[in-house]
This record gives structure tokens, sequence and C-alpha cells, in this order.
């Protein structure tokens, strides 16, 4: 009898936590808009921290893998997350999203088609970026490879910004993902409500201009051609935020002192009619080794609020932090210190948020599922373990959806 009354108790947690997610996603239905510096979602401000999964499509490229996406976007939707920031390129290599200028594989996508309806069906709104600044999962690089295949004289990665028929193949590509109609769903990209944003890329740099005019120029131009095919979805540069020749003071101030010739200008990048919301990035354990803990939140706290002012009074755009967290491999980590930056960063999120503010969210890098050992590294968190950090996650990010 014990046994049976076990049985029926746990088959109706089960049900009851379906039921829950069912509601969460109705409650989800709609797109992402933007009034003045906030997010607007069904009428309501919509305020939210999440996290980056990059590994979405590549898990669920082979169907005997797509568990692990179904519980890590279970698990996070449980505690209250509600984006996932995620990859939507992967550009030749093993799993090739993109195996060679226009061409595409078919499975590949049908991954990134399940992730986008696992996210619907539980209710996280999904940040997709379009092509990688970095060599991972091909990015600039394998771009200018390819061009060099095609005769073209490509001598520097940041050509990407001003060839002709790599300005064309971005586009290209830009263009077959909007209109990429999911199997699963059957409805398209540009025409899907999970989808709250796209990114032009992920960290965009260009050292070839430390002017940051280049970079900017590629902004306008390929934000101007993202909205002519996909006037539903908001649009973002996927920018680090550094500061550049536009302010000079907050370059002295801010930026990490490598930061000055990557040819990033977060005011120019973002000031730009049809980039809808402004992205920072904070890694201060990578930009400053030699600090101490203290100084390392004592910066995360200024970065953050000086990014938060001059999006709320300069770019008058919704902000948000779009990567963060804390290496385990750090010279005398402790869970503790994880702890803190999470908690700070959640902090000064919220602090704005609850006064409607520009700050929106806070998406950590990085969250794994279960049984990934091939991706998980010093940023890993799998929400399936039980740690001080997990808890801390689930309260502010519930904290944050009452607002």
């Amino acid at each position: 009898m014990k046994c049976l009354c076990l049985i029926v108790f746990l088959a109706f947690v089960i049900t009851q936590s379906y039921n829950d997610l069912e509601v969460e996603a109705a409650s989800s239905d709609g797109f992402v808009s933007r009034k003045g510096v906030q997010f607007i979602l069904n009428g309501e401000p919509f305020y939210a921290n999440g996290f980056n999964a990059y590994w979405l499509m590549y898990e669920a490229t082979d169907p005997n893998t797509r568990y692990k996406v179904t519980h890590a976007l279970e698990n996070a939707a449980g505690q209250g997350l509600a984006i996932a920031r995620t990859w939507g390129f992967r550009d030749g290599g093993y799993r090739a999203l993109q195996t060679n200028l226009g061409s595409y594989d078919e499975q590949t996508f049908q991954g990134l088609d399940f992730a986008i309806a696992e996210a619907k069906r539980v209710g996280i709104k999904m940040i997709i970026a379009f092509v990688n600044n970095f060599p991972d999962f091909g990015g600039k690089k394998q771009y200018m490879a390819w061009a060099k295949d095609k005769g073209q004289a490509v001598t520097s990665e940041d050509d990407f910004y001003t060839n002709a028929l790599l300005k064309q193949a971005y586009m290209n590509h830009v263009k077959t993902v909007l209109n990429r109609v999911n199997t699963f769903t059957k409805v398209a990209y540009k025409d899907e409500p999970t989808i709250m944003a796209w990114e032009l890329m992920n960290e965009p740099q260009c050292r070839a201009d430390t002017s940051g005019k280049t970079l900017t120029a590629w902004i306008s131009e390929m934000a101007s051609y993202v909205k002519s095919l996909d006037s539903k979805h908001l649009l973002s540069t996927g920018s680090e935020g550094f500061y550049g020749q536009s302010t000079p003071q907050r370059m002295t101030s801010l930026n990490p002192v490598a930061a000055n010739i990557v040819g990033s200008d977060f005011i120019a990048n973002h000031n730009i009619d049809a980039i809808d919301f402004a992205s920072v990035h904070s890694y201060p354990d990578t930009w400053f080794p030699k600090l101490d803990e203290k100084s390392l939140l004592d910066y995360l706290r200024k970065n953050l609020a000086g990014h938060i002012e001059d999006a709320q009074n300069v770019l008058k755009k919704p902000l948000i932090l779009g990567e963060f967290g804390k290496p385990s491999n750090a010279p005398g980590y402790t869970q503790a210190q994880r702890d803190a930056v999470f908690t700070t960063a959640f902090d000064i999120i919220y602090a704005s948020a609850q006064k409607g503010g520009a700050a929106a969210g806070a998406l950590f890098w990085h969250l794994i599922s279960d049984d990934m050992s091939n991706f998980r590294d010093a940023y890993s968190i799998s929400l399936s373990e039980k740690s001080s950090t997990i808890t801390i996650i689930g309260q502010q990010s519930r904290k944050m959806n009452l607002i």
C-alpha cells in the first residue's frame, strides 16, 4: 500500500511539474518587443535572467543525445531562468551547420529546430547569434578560408567586415536562418516568438581598425539587412561592451587595457536605430588576473554600473549582461567566490530592473546538462547538481520574474 501511494505521489509530482512548465510556456507566448529602456512581453515589462548554452544545436543534431537539451532546458525553467543564449552557426568541421558557403547540413539544422522547439515547450526565450568572432565553431577564420578557396585576396580575418564576397556570404547565412521553417513546430524562424532576439556576432572585434569605425559601419549595414528580412524580432550586437573613441573617458576608467585595440565602441556600436538593446560581457578574472578578489568584485560593480548608466541615459535602450561567470580554476578558488560574483551581478541588474531601468537580465556562462564531460570546463554549471550557486541562481531569477 505504501509502495502504491508512493507511485501515485510521484506521478502527481511529475504531472504537476509538466503542468507548471505548460503554464510557464503559455505565459511566455508572444514576441518580446522594446519600449524605451524596457523589454515588453504580452503588454508587461519583461525582466529575466538566463544562461548561455552554446552547445544546444550540436547535441540535438544526434537524436540519441537530444535528451541533454531537454533536461537542461527543463531544469533551467524550473529554476526560473527564462532566456537561453546559443549559437545559430557551426561553420565547417564536425557536425557543421554550414558545410561550405551556402551549403547546409539538414540533420544539423534539425538539431537547432529541436532546441527551439524544446525552448518553446518549456517557456524559455532564445537569443541566437549568427556567427563567431573567434575560430571556435568556424567563425570569421572559416569564412576567410572559404573566400580564399574562391580566389579572394583576403589577408586578415577582419576582411570579413569589408570584403564584398564575405559580406554577401554573411547575409546569405542570415537569410537562410531567418527563412528556415522548423521541422518540429512548422514555424519559420523569423515568425517564431520563442526567439527573443538575434545577435549579429558573438563578441565582434576588428583589430585592423582600432578607431571602431569599420566595425560600427558593418554593424549598421548588417543590422539594417536583418531588419529588412525580419521586423518581428529584437536585434543586438553580441558585443563584449568595450568602450571606444567616442567615449575616451570610459576607455580609461572601464576598459581593460587590452580592450583598447579591439576596434569596439560600446556607444557607437549600439547607438544605431536597428540595434534594439545593448550587450555587455564581464570577465574580470580573465582581464585582471593579478587582482585580488575584492578588487575583482569592485571592478565588476563599477563596470556594470557604468554600462547600465550609459544604456539608460545615452543609448536609452535596454541592456543585457550577456555573459559573466567565475572560473573554478582561478588561483585560490572557492565556491564562496563564485557565489559572490553571481550575487553581485544579479543584485546590480535587479536594482536597475526594480526601478524600471535599463538592466533587463543577466545570462551566466555557461549551462551544461548531465553526462556532458565534453563541454565541462571551469565555468560550466549543471543545475541538477546541488550547490549554493544554484540556489542563488534560482532565488534571484524568480525574484526577477516577479517584477
